[in-house]
């Protein structure tokens, strides 16, 4: 769960989103291809321009220039209104590619989702320990950082569409190996290959979509990304209240096979074509994601420019990380990833039953509502992404992460003291509903979104390796020791997971950036004059 609810939301219309919200992907105002033709005729079309005024004063030779002028200008223009027409009508294959690569992104969400509901199934059929049960939920930490570590040579030398079948694939086995077991060691085995499917899904998903999507819906089309996450996380949850755990698995085989059938009807990423030198399939891609009559050309030259700059730049190490000029990045990137894991998200995700049950609240039904507002509160924070700024979520978030911890641990107190038992559920319920919608809303989705803004475009291969490992093996850590350190104090768990956010509040308050409404290059820019 290293994308931790891996959040992100995803307008499905073509919308171009901004800063101020989202607009029509069509300029209003812009002469059809009819007007611009009666304007020649008449003359018109030349008083909408400044040249043609001032032409239309000097003498008529120069206003038959300017009027020449000014009639290329609109057959342009007319040009441009037919792309745009031909580019809006494309829309349909970025949607259906988008809506294809994140079936992996549900498929993630299932993965984590699965442990919580299925742990009273799991332990009473297999006849786990607590402490058994303990490795089952977070040996798929182990497996998603091989994943992680493995993903980013995976879908340079296959490509990106071939990256995820593999991963699906994968995931079919493990789910299958889940269904069939009999003991500890296949439990352990299947949700092992889930890891994997999970760590190489968590890559390749959101760089797809962010290779494929135009510039103007870039933003909107990489949040679904994280919204199908929490839509596979919920839907285990609530699902997992009506099902048995075996048939549960069927909700983790579905996105599989969805992924494999809808990879044979989408295009290969451009960018990646273009990067090993296939570039009739390249143009090919592009030409398909754009339609047939828009016209690529500054496009598929800008691409190739990008990796044309790319190749030029000398091959980083490991080492660079640790200068100077990379320093203050590295701190931000893997600071918000440490934060995001002490904070106890994976606890909660892996252990949400166990919890509820532990201080007297229904499991099933404690899961089911966790599932229910997940998904508008992740909705809600990807509109305010762009609006309220990141640094602005990021305190939000983390100051309700610690409210809901503290209440969370309150009640557990409060359980150990046998003082007000009748409010022990309902604390319990309205501290932990309080935690996921805070996490939701921005530390779910939000450092995810600054580690691929902060670095360098040299940098960010290595460091958003080196960040996505450590956000695993935070994972890892948190999610093994938790069942440890609810048997030595629940209340004392959740106090320092309470404590974890309010240092995150500090953290952020002093160290993070804010990034809104930047390019790279002027992140870049800000970054190095800090340091």
């Amino acid at each position: 769960m290293a994308a931790t609810f891996p959040l992100s939301t995803a307008p499905t219309l073509p919308l171009r989103h901004s800063a101020a919200g989202f607009s029509l992907p069509f300029r209003l105002g812009r002469p059809r291809r009819g007007q611009c033709a009666d304007a020649r005729r008449d003359g018109r079309c030349a008083r909408r321009l400044p040249v043609a005024a001032a032409g239309a004063t000097c003498g008529p030779a120069r206003a038959r220039r300017a009027t020449v002028v000014a009639a290329a200008q609109c057959q342009a223009t007319a040009r441009e209104g037919i792309q745009d027409s031909a580019g809006e009508g494309s829309l349909r294959m970025v949607l259906l590619s988008t809506a294809v690569a994140v079936c992996g992104s549900f498929e993630f969400g299932t993965c984590v989702g699965y442990s919580a509901p299925a742990q009273a199934g799991i332990v009473s059929d297999i006849g786990l320990s607590n402490s058994e049960y303990g490795v089952f939920g977070s040996v798929l930490t182990i497996g998603a950082m091989i994943g992680a570590l493995t993903s980013g040579r995976l879908a340079d030398s296959l490509g990106r569409k071939m990256t995820m079948r593999l991963a699906a694939i994968v995931g079919i086995f493990g789910w299958l190996t889940i269904y069939l077991a009999q003991g500890a060691t296949m439990l352990y085995l299947g949700r092992i290959l889930l890891g994997y499917c999970t760590g190489v899904l968590s890559y390749v998903v959101p760089v797809f979509i962010s290779e494929i999507a135009p510039k103007d819906l870039r933003g909107g089309l990489a949040t679904t990304n994280q919204l199908f996450i929490c839509s596979g996380c919920s839907a285990a949850y609530i699902i997992g209240a009506l099902l048995s755990w075996r048939s549960l698995v069927l909700v983790g085989l579905v996105p599989c096979a969805f992924l494999l059938a809808g990879l044979i009807f989408i295009p290969e990423s451009p960018r990646w074509l273009a990067n090993i030198g296939r570039e009739k399939e390249f143009l090919a891609s592009l030409q398909n994601l754009r339609g047939e009559k828009a016209d690529i050309s500054r496009e598929a030259t800008e691409i190739r420019e990008y990796i044309d700059s790319v190749h030029s730049l000398p091959k980083p190490k490991i080492q660079d990380l640790f200068h100077s000029k990379n320093m203050y990045a590295v701190i931000v990137g893997v600071g918000l990833m440490v934060f995001q894991q002490l904070g106890g998200i994976n606890a909660l995700g892996f252990y949400t039953s166990y919890i509820f049950s532990s201080a007297g609240f229904s499991g099933k039904l404690g899961t089911t509502l966790i599932g229910i507002i997940q998904i508008p509160i992740t909705l809600f924070g990807a509109l305010l992404m762009d609006r309220s700024g990141r640094r602005a979520l990021l305190l939000v978030s983390s100051s309700g992460t610690f409210v809901g911890c503290f209440l969370t641990g309150l009640s557990f107190y409060f359980k150990a003291q046998g003082l007000y038992t009748e409010l022990i559920p309902t604390l319990a319920l309205y501290g932990i509903l309080a935690y996921y919608a805070a996490y939701s809303i921005g530390m779910g989705p939000v450092p995810w979104v600054i580690m691929s803004e902060i670095f360098s475009i040299d940098m960010k291969a290595i460091a958003g390796s080196l960040v996505t490992l450590v956000s695993w093996i935070g994972s890892f850590a948190i999610s093994y020791s938790f069942s440890f350190l609810m048997d030595w104090s629940s209340a004392g768990t959740f106090f320092l997971f309470s404590a974890a956010s309010l240092v995150t509040v500090l953290f952020v308050a002093r160290l993070v950036p804010e990034t809104k409404g930047r390019t790279l290059e002027e992140i870049q820019e800000s970054l190095n004059a800090s340091t």
